[in-house]
């Protein structure tokens, strides 16, 4: 028997939050629902991704006496959740089907004793083992993560998240929680349903990712969308990036492409085997990978926090999968770019998986939206927030759309037309019946039902019907009206959309893409971790730093020091570990085990120009050659790249540099890695012995604490 319960421990969640995790506050909605949690109540979270959803139940684990149970899908993602756990200083473990029995056996063990705090679980593990953790484990809550996949209307349905109906009953008195990123209203009510939450209290956090850049490239064949690919690729050197495709043969054709361009990148689908995809979902969440190239197979066990750029290179059946997928980008809350790629070609594709779906018109309901969000000419962020039932009457100023806005007008009297034509139809009319009634249009429907006879019929006959569908779309995208997909998708007028109806608030709409003028030339964002003159070398060796110590930890670098970490540091340059510990999210675990290192890194950078270069009237020897003037060490550089990059070099690049490194340090041998690269194996014995000659001589010239490795030196020539 089991002792009683005693809740919580005189903690108080802010200085828990700053002691384990770094952060000096919480982000919306975080305090409050770690609250009800620890006041024993149930709830559903939706919160994005990247928006600090594991924190809300982390932290009420650590404060309440027990364990908490976490069911979470894929082995893959419950290792990196427990790896960024344990590097903060908390105790974790997982139970899942790569352990043995003595393994199992001893985490059981130690949570019995109290001394794991979060324990990771599968839904057919918790299944099959229920009566037992019930009997040996002292359960504090249980989390549902990714709760969509419990509903048959959620994009990623798992038929065994359907028997976890019964966790009241498994366990009394404990609060469950439920999580997820992406839920329309219909799976919300569904999950609420499914998993008996007691009270139905819901939890909604605004959907907006601000550090996300969405752009919608339309109409480029095959060849354009690879070269806009490598062209984002290059803007993020060392930086990791996910390109999604449809099919199986796309994702190895735009991992080959780029590969033969000298960029890191591998394909990924279920096609290949487990072990190849585990390898490759490894490499990357190491950084031995810069890129991946798959299906929507490499989902949800994706936790890499550092994601910089997600590219769609076909659009997706949803709205929610859309937004899924653009979520694993930028984790850390760093600025990340997603581009999506977008022609009719696609959308035959899609309508093709749509007939074959189970559920064909609800699924077709979806594509339609996803295509009505790609053609659209609104902010994009208002219409995904829209979507997912959250309004806004501001542009956010990071879309393609709001980069490079369209004509627009004030619109006030269009919307008013068509919103009076909904309402008095008692919003019994879908969008086609809509404009008829604006056309002044007596179709079979519309003269059954008597809207033929309403006040607002025909009043829109001057504008064409292609013109109203644009307009009504954006009306939707605005948050002026919405679409009622469980009932005849019928339009109905929303609170926004009332206070313009009734002329309290104005509307502006955009003129039609046919009658824009020219297209607009798209934007290219620049890299993220960008850092200006001296401080450059320094982000170089942080990373290096970072990185060295990932290698011998056997974790992701992000898992060490996120990137917001990295700068926070550059920006402060703590002197003593204490002020180390004072950066952005740097908590007192990862102060105690990482301080000493990173601030003497940081000390011997403050004063790294103190070496005594060899002078001779004036001048000084560097690498054999003369040189004038006062040293710097970006003058040592511009030599080595000058020896690099110039003469019989010119064909290689820092980028192929690096892909050629990493080839080399994946034990690759110079026949494959030459067939790999598309060049002679002579030609790649070459490289490689030049590189290592002028990074061991570069490092003899100076500190060997100034210089990184040869990758990292070859950011300074990007």
């Amino acid at each position: 028997m089991l002792p009683k319960r005693n809740r919580t421990t005189p903690m108080v969640p802010k200085t828990v939050l700053k002691k384990y995790y770094g952060y000096d506050s919480f982000r919306p909605l975080q305090e409050e629902i770690i609250t009800h949690i620890l006041s024993g109540g149930d709830c559903l979270v939706l919160m994005p991704t990247g928006g600090g959803k594991s924190v809300c139940f982390q932290i009420p684990a650590i404060m309440m006496e027990g364990t908490a149970l976490v069911i979470s899908p894929l082995i893959s993602l419950m290792k990196d959740q427990v790896d960024i756990l344990r590097g903060n200083g908390i105790e974790a473990a997982s139970l899942n089907s790569s352990l043995n029995a003595s393994e199992a056996r001893e985490i059981v063990e130690e949570c019995r004793r109290g001394h794991i705090k979060l324990l990771y679980i599968s839904p057919e593990r918790l299944n099959s083992t229920s009566a037992w953790i019930k009997e040996n484990i002292r359960v504090s809550m249980v989390v549902v993560d990714e709760a969509h996949c419990i509903s048959m209307w959620g994009h990623d349905f798992r038929p065994e998240y359907t028997q976890l109906g019964n966790l009241h009953d498994l366990f009394p008195g404990v609060p469950v929680a439920a999580f997820t990123a992406t839920a329309d209203k219909v799976t919300r009510e569904d999950i609420m349903t499914h998993l008996d939450i007691r009270g139905r209290k819901l939890f909604l956090a605004s959907f907006d990712r601000p550090n996300l850049s969405l752009s919608v490239v339309s109409g480029l064949n095959e060849k354009a969308r690879k070269d806009r690919i490598v062209s984002i690729a290059r803007r993020h050197p060392e930086e990791s990036g996910i390109i999604y495709c449809t099919t199986r043969k796309s994702t190895e054709e735009v991992a080959l492409d780029l590969r033969i361009r000298g960029i890191s990148c591998a394909h990924y689908h279920a096609g290949l085997s487990s072990e190849e995809r585990k390898n490759i979902q490894e490499d990357f969440k190491m950084g031995r990978i810069q890129i991946v190239c798959a299906t929507v197979a490499f989902g949800m066990g994706i936790d890499k926090a550092d994601v910089r750029f997600v590219i769609h290179y076909n659009m997706p059946l949803s709205i929610e999968s859309y937004y899924q997928e653009i979520g694993r980008g930028g984790r850390d809350g760093m600025p990340c770019e997603t581009v999506l790629f977008y022609n009719l070609q696609d959308l035959v594709t899609l309508k093709r998986f749509v007939e074959e779906s189970g559920q064909k018109e609800v699924a077709a309901d979806k594509l339609r939206r996803m295509q009505d969000f790609a053609e659209s000419t609104v902010c994009r962020r208002r219409i995904l927030l829209n979507y997912f039932g959250e309004t806004t009457s501001r542009n956010c100023g990071n879309c393609d759309v709001c980069r490079n806005p369209p004509h627009r007008f004030d619109g006030t009297e269009l919307v008013q037309k068509m919103l009076s034509a909904v309402m008095r139809t008692g919003q019994r009319v879908s969008s086609t019946g809509a404009i008829d009634i604006l056309l002044g249009e007596k179709t079979p429907n519309i003269v059954k039902w008597g809207f033929d006879q309403i006040k607002t019929f025909g009043v829109g006959s001057d504008i064409p019907r292609e013109d109203w569908q644009a307009y009504l779309m954006q009306m939707v995208h605005l948050g002026y009206v919405e679409i009622d997909v469980l009932n005849y998708r019928h339009l109905l007028v929303t609170p926004l959309g009332k206070e313009v109806l009734y002329g309290r608030q104005s509307a502006e709409l955009s003129v039609p893409k046919k009658k824009e003028s020219r297209s607009r030339k798209h934007k290219e964002q620049p890299s993220i971790l960008s850092v200006e003159g001296e401080d450059k070398i320094l982000l170089s060796a942080l990373k290096d730093l970072r990185n060295r110590i990932a290698q011998e930890e056997k974790v992701p670098a992000y898992i060490i020091l996120s990137d917001k970490s990295i700068l926070s540091i550059i920006e402060r340059k703590p002197s003593t570990e204490e002020e180390f510990g004072e950066c952005f999210g740097i908590g007192e675990a990862k102060r105690d085990r990482y301080g000493e290192r990173f601030v003497r890194l940081v000390n011997l950078y403050s004063d790294r120009l103190k070496l005594e270069p060899e002078y001779d009237d004036g001048e000084w020897t560097f690498l054999g050659e003369r040189v004038e003037g006062t040293y710097t060490f970006e003058k040592l550089l511009k030599t080595v790249k000058k020896k690099l990059y110039m003469g019989n070099d010119r064909s290689w690049t820092p980028q192929i540099d690096k892909e050629l490194l990493s080839l080399h340090d994946q034990g690759i041998s110079n026949v494959e890695i030459a067939a790999k690269m598309g060049r002679k194996t002579k030609q790649v014995r070459s490289r490689l012995q030049r590189l290592k000659r002028w990074h061991r001589e570069l490092r003899q010239s100076c500190s060997p604490d100034q210089i990184p490795d040869m990758k990292g030196l070859l950011n300074y020539f990007s």
